[in-house]
């Protein structure tokens, strides 16, 4: 018989050696490729034009975004990402791999921003509420909404510029240049002034420019939706009979003051185009962003004789109406008297 020899102790030590650098290799590569590297709830990575990696990668480790930043780099490396940076909002979800992570960033698949807003007064709000939500900042929304000439090319003046923004939720990349992203809501604009809203308007003898104008004054005047329509109506029948509109909410506007409670005289003195106690018709534009009930109402009006409203007095935020002064000053003077009973002088 012939002596069987085992195998050597060198090579079994050799084979163990492979054995634990394939196995520490294929971990290695199953982490940075494979394994969850995003925990918790998910996240946004924000890269702003013109980064590099460095720029990335800083970001990543200021937010804590990665469980494990080695295994991240690793596959970036590999997958030569550095040479493939593109801007934009990515979401990071719990779960994700690099693999998938680095193909969103490499192939630039953003998540868009869902951009809400209500009851904006100012352009100024407007500016700092889509500088807070996109890439670019205040200043450049401000300047262009501020720009008579861009302002023209859509149809709009200076001062009616901001009732372009209808509200709703809108869904835009973060890194839309301003230009873009106000064509897109002129583009919206568009959609919602379909042709009955339109021919509701003509009707009015009114532009949607100035539907929205008086939209805004009805969104000014009215705590309750439901009683929008009537106050639209009432304007309407002011400016059919060439009345000065006299609207609180303008003024309020004008005087720049809205802390202000009760309007006074020296109020409605303020000499300022916008002050309806002083110039008669609608004013330049709209004092606040109108919501899209506030517009429809306006189109929807309800038809009726008043030309007089004011307060009621149990402060429900519901108004009395009247078609003759003698009434409304009746109606005037409970509601200064409740003013007076609350101490709300100003």
């Amino acid at each position: 018989m012939k002596n069987k020899k085992g195998i050597p102790s060198w090579l079994k030590i050799g084979l163990v050696i492979v054995i634990v650098i394939g196995g520490y290799f294929a971990w290695i590569f199953y982490r940075a490729f494979f394994a969850s590297n995003v925990s918790g709830e998910k996240k946004y990575l924000y890269i702003h034009e013109g980064e590099k990696y460095e720029d990335v990668l800083k970001s990543i480790r200021d937010s804590n975004l990665l469980d494990d930043i080695a295994s991240f780099e690793r596959a970036a490396q590999y997958k030569k990402y550095a040479q493939s940076i593109k801007s934009g909002r990515y979401l990071l979800s719990p779960g994700m791999n690099n693999r998938r992570l680095i193909g969103n960033l490499m192939g630039g698949y953003q998540e868009p921003v869902k951009f809400r807003f209500a009851n904006v007064r100012l352009k100024e709000n407007m500016a700092a509420l889509l500088g807070k939500n996109f890439e670019a900042d205040s200043a450049a929304f401000i300047a262009i909404l501020n720009d008579e000439t861009i302002a023209q090319k859509f149809g709009f003046t200076k001062e009616n510029f901001i009732s372009i923004f209808i509200p709703n939720t809108y869904e835009i990349y973060w890194n839309t240049s301003p230009e873009k992203i106000i064509a897109r809501f002129d583009d919206e604009w568009k959609k919602f002034w379909n042709a009955e809203r339109m021919t509701k308007a003509k009707a009015l003898n009114l532009t949607q420019q100035q539907v929205s104008t008086l939209a805004s004054i009805v969104k000014g005047e009215a705590l309750h939706q439901d009683e929008m329509p009537m106050i639209a109506g009432l304007y309407l029948n002011r400016l059919k009979k060439g009345m000065l509109l006299q609207a609180d909410p303008t003024v309020i506007f004008a005087n720049n003051d809205f802390s202000i409670r009760r309007v006074l005289n020296k109020h409605l003195r303020m000499d300022n185009p916008y002050n309806t106690y002083i110039y008669r018709g609608l004013p330049p534009g709209p004092i606040s962003i109108p919501s899209i009930a506030a517009i429809d109402a306006v189109l929807n009006f309800k038809q009726h004789d008043y030309i007089y409203m004011c307060a009621k007095d149990d402060f429900s935020g519901y108004h009395n109406f009247a078609t003759t002064e003698a009434e409304h000053l009746v109606n005037a003077r409970k509601f200064q008297q409740a003013l007076d009973a609350r101490n709300i002088k100003k």
